[in-house]
């Protein structure tokens, strides 16, 4: 019996607390070197594709820039496109947000991605609503949040259509010298947020679309994602979420029309690698100490309780006192929802458990994770793609850009000796690779 194929991308750590910037084997998150580096070490481990995601403010907290979170991005299309002349086969797929931009200036610039990479380019579809990101740009945080998706709709419809606009017989000449201006038709559109009437510039690239991914778990997101994505990047990281989960959109696929096998699910996951599992285990605890200090523990949990907590022992119990509700103390983070429920779960288990601040923080923040020896790692990897709770997952290094290579040396080979995972790249374009 033929196993599921399990898929695997690589993220490169970015904004959050999973990478060690203290550790001295640590680089640059800004170096081109850095990216070149993970994005090959990617490539010669068959992953489906590279991912990259993107914060459109710096974070703060206390009024000041968080300086305890990494900071510093390229812009995406940019390093997307140097890194199509260093790769060959993997897909570059990068985080592009629908409130922030316009569909026609999108469309261009992943069919020029497309085309410089022959077919590789992903995007990932997210939405915002918030002033404070708002306030980087003209119109500012416009956008209600009830209207995010609705707008991240239009802006997929719009930009499909300007996708669609040339016929494929367009271009006279190979090298795109001429082309049949009766072969391409306008682009109208008319609703809510936006009022188009205009030409492509380019024909599509060799997908016809790029791969599109999402990532919202909301009832209204999961509905976005199975009318549109090709994958979904879940934060479902256990078994038994994940089952649930992946049921869930499947069913939301095939209520849309569509083949829910070509709908994939990927989960963030860390691993920690080790010649044994007691030694993996070690190796664990020491990077989630590097990861959440005392004072990022004491400023995360400031996130929550809305008040300054700095004169909290960090390795003590948790404040006595009530969350400040509708603060404004830390901006550009993901709200945790109501502060006073999330205080009141939070103090339950450090009860329960006899947790202090610190351990607590790194509870509640640890993803999903692989922890072991490498065959350990394969098997568990491998059963959750068995066990329909993921396609596969997209692995989040703690260190940059060295922190895949072990995965890559390791744990492939017994992927592979299993059957569940390629032994070479058999399409050329990533929304192939995603169907292989």
């Amino acid at each position: 019996m033929s196993r599921k194929p399990i898929h695997l991308a690589a993220h490169f750590p970015g904004v959050n607390n999973t990478t060690v910037w203290s550790d001295p084997a640590s680089g640059s998150q800004i170096d081109f070197d850095s990216f070149v580096h993970l994005a090959r070490t990617a490539e010669r481990g068959l992953f489906d594709f590279f991912f990259l995601a993107e914060g459109l403010r710096l974070r703060e907290h206390r009024g000041q820039i968080y300086d305890l979170d990494v900071v510093g991005r390229p812009d995406t299309f940019t390093l997307l496109a140097a890194l199509a002349g260093v790769t060959e086969r993997i897909g570059l797929t990068g985080t592009i947000n629908t409130t922030f931009n316009e569909p026609f200036e999108v469309a261009r610039q992943f069919a020029t991605l497309d085309h410089l990479s022959g077919g590789r380019a992903g995007w990932n579809i997210v939405t915002s609503s918030d002033a404070f990101t708002g306030a980087n740009f003209r119109r500012g945080g416009f956008l209600a949040h009830s209207e995010r998706y609705a707008r991240a709709e239009e802006f997929v419809t719009v930009a499909r259509k300007f996708w669609d606009s040339w016929a494929p017989d367009a271009v006279v000449r190979r090298d795109g010298a001429y082309v049949d201006p009766d072969k391409i038709h306008s682009v109208e559109f008319t609703g809510s947020h936006f009022d188009v009437t205009g030409f492509a510039t380019l024909p599509a690239g060799p997908q016809g679309h790029p791969v599109l991914l999402q990532a919202g778990d909301s009832d209204e997101g999961r509905n976005f994602g199975a009318r549109h994505a090709d994958a979904l990047f879940t934060l479902h990281g256990s078994l038994d979420d994940g089952r649930r989960y992946y049921l869930d959109v499947k069913d939301r696929a095939r209520k849309q029309g569509r083949n829910p096998d070509e709908l994939k699910v990927f989960p963030a996951a860390t691993f920690v690698l080790g010649d044994s599992d007691d030694d993996a285990r070690d190796k664990a605890h020491h990077i989630r100490h590097q990861q959440v200090s005392g004072a990022t523990a004491i400023a995360m949990l400031e996130q929550v309780w809305g008040r300054e907590l700095s004169d909290y022992d960090p390795d003590g119990p948790l404040p006595d006192v009530d969350p400040v509700v509708d603060s404004d103390i830390s901006q550009g983070r993901v709200r945790h929802g109501d502060p006073v429920a999330v205080a009141r779960r939070w103090r339950e288990r450090a009860a329960a458990d006899g947790l202090s601040i610190r351990e607590l923080i790194i509870a509640v923040t640890s993803r999903e994770q692989f922890v072991g020896t490498a065959t350990h790692i394969a098997d568990e990897i491998d059963r959750y793609v068995q066990a329909d709770a993921c396609d596969g997952f997209i692995l989040v290094p703690h260190l940059t850009p060295h922190g895949l290579d072990e995965f890559v040396d390791r744990v492939v080979p017994l992927l592979q000796e299993r059957g569940a995972y390629r032994t070479e790249y058999t399409g050329v374009t990533l929304r192939e690779q995603l169907a292989d």
